[in-house]
């Protein structure tokens, strides 16, 4: 979702959690006897801005933080069981996705602002994935952008407030 919230409307908000948060749900539900038997990897796809608040994404922002925090108390819950849980933020990446966003009304975007060259491709996030699976990891961030963003917003969140902000601004001047 793209769209300042006091523009956005509500049921765009519900519908970005149907997706991102309910589907996460929906499908942990359904491979979980599974999961629990193999004692497999539930995997997680967030977003930095799961991590970290972004300006003019509020629903996808708030969506990604209720996935994250599912993803982190079932970890807890499933520890004794054996259960791997991974949250990966691959940060931007080629995709059709940027096309799919919803704009303030709920109509997709159909553009992209960014320059898909310069992203990770989907097979090298791939890759990673696999990688952080085979490892058991808990957590994977890709980029050293994003690394950045969380370690600030940990120890640093009025800075990364303001950096976030002037990034933004410079990318999509309405802010």
């Amino acid at each position: 979702m793209r769209a300042k919230f006091a523009d956005v409307e509500v049921k765009v908000l519900e519908q970005l959690m149907q997706v991102n948060f309910f589907g996460t749900v929906y499908t942990t539900k359904a491979a979980l006897p599974y999961l629990l038997q193999s004692k497999g990897t539930i995997v997680g796809i967030s977003s930095i801005a799961g991590f970290r608040g972004l300006p003019g994404r509020t629903g996808y922002s708030a969506s990604k933080f209720a996935m994250n925090g599912f993803l982190e108390a079932l970890r807890t819950e499933l520890l004794p069981q054996g259960v791997n849980v991974l949250t990966a933020a691959p940060g931007f990446t080629a995709s059709n996705i940027r096309h799919a966003a919803l704009m303030a009304n709920g109509q997709a975007q159909n553009d992209t602002p960014r320059d898909e060259g310069k992203m990770m491709s989907s097979e090298e996030v791939a890759r990673h994935l696999r990688q952080a699976v085979e490892q058991r990891r808990r957590t994977l961030v890709l980029t050293g952008q994003g690394k950045l963003t969380v370690f600030l917003n940990k120890w640093l969140p009025g800075l990364t407030d303001k950096l976030v902000l002037a990034n933004f601004r410079k990318e999509e001047g309405d802010f």
